[in-house]
């Protein structure tokens, strides 16, 4: 059998679970039956979205290289009939396609490693129609061949979404806008020495800091995907079109937003280090008539974050559009946007 997965997050996990699969599969089955499991990593969604289609490609990969068992992983979410799909089973051809954001944010790998299992034994006993599919899914269709399964309701796209994020991966987005870090960290370290700022954090109180902190942030998160043109926009009509174009912007804004929130609290603990090294009790107490204690530099330093952070959503405008997208998107979801805009490109403007 073969793990056919999408170069990025999805072969890591096919190649982790690989090494214990076989074992796992063969401990599992009641026919003391031997998988060799081998890992497969190539863009097998490469320029579409279509679950058919994806189990064409499927179906002609494995019979390209006599594999009797194949399952399919990716982290782009899919949708069958307006509805979230989480895996589609083939019995007759012995294929399975596994859409890694209907797995949820948490545990990816322990429910990944549950749902191949699951499948696979599926496909390698005799075909039921009791098929169990991943945790809290339920089978939408079932014709000749195929069997799939979907996550539905206010949590089941919870759990989509969360998937969508977790696949971008949001954390990447610190180290992938270096000029806008530089930017932030050059702006906190000039306000930090700059009495007015010391003034000005004196006499804010905590909602106004607040204030301060959640309107950089949003300026931040905005300016990236307008500057970044990370917006989704559907050239369809249809309620399913505009539904995945919800879910999409949905999962952008949540993967900015975790990354420039990481941001800004690195910038916090930067600027009240840099401030302990600094500042002078006497210079700050005679620009502000109030001693330097604890919470001084904490308020300064909460404050500063937020200057730093407008500074960094300036140098963001340094950054190239590709670049951002790279430290916002997993590969798959690089590939499908790229793919979106060559077609709205190629379309004849009226």
């Amino acid at each position: 059998m073969a793990l056919l997965a999408d170069p990025d997050a999805p072969t890591e996990i096919a190649q982790r679970m690989a090494r214990t699969l076989s074992a796992r599969l063969a401990d599992k089955s009641d026919q003391g039956r031997r998988f060799d499991v081998e890992v497969v990593s190539e863009p097998f969604t490469s320029g579409t979205e279509d679950p058919p289609t994806l189990m064409r490609r499927i179906m002609d990969r494995g019979s390209a290289e006599n594999w009797d068992i194949v399952v399919a992983l990716t982290d782009l979410p899919l949708h069958s009939r307006g509805r979230r799909l989480a895996v589609n089973l083939n019995h007759a051809h012995g294929l399975a396609l596994l859409s890694l954001p209907s797995l949820g944010g948490l545990r990816l790998q322990t429910r990944a490693r549950r749902a191949v299992e699951e499948a696979v034994l599926g496909l390698a006993g005799p075909h039921t129609t009791g098929a169990e599919g991943p945790p809290r899914s339920q089978p939408l269709e079932k014709g000749t061949d195929d069997l799939r399964y979907v996550v539905s309701g206010p949590r089941g796209y919870l759990r989509v979404l969360l998937g969508m994020v977790r696949a971008n991966r949001p954390w990447r987005l610190v180290p992938g806008l270096s000029k806008a870090l530089a930017a932030a960290l050059a702006t906190g370290a000039v306000a930090t020495v700059n009495s007015t700022v010391w003034i000005l954090a004196a006499s804010l109180s905590t909602p106004r800091l607040v204030i301060a902190m959640v309107g950089s942030v949003a300026l931040m998160i905005g300016w990236l995907i307008v500057d970044a043109d990370l917006w989704h926009r559907s050239a369809e009509s249809s309620p399913e079109a505009r539904q995945r174009a919800r879910l999409y912007n949905t999962s952008t804004v949540m993967t900015v937003g975790i990354g420039v929130l990481v941001c800004y609290v690195g910038l916090m603990v930067i600027n009240w280090v840099w401030a302990l090294f600094i500042l002078n009790d006497q210079v700050f107490a005679s620009a502000t008539r109030s001693p330097l204690h604890a919470e001084e530099y904490w308020t300064l330093s909460w404050f500063v974050a937020s200057v730093a952070t407008v500074g960094g959503a300036l140098g963001s405008g340094l950054e190239s559009d590709e670049a951002i997208r790279a430290a916002a998107y997993s590969k798959r979801e690089q590939e499908r946007r790229r793919t979106l805009q060559d077609d709205h490109g190629d379309q004849p403007s009226k």
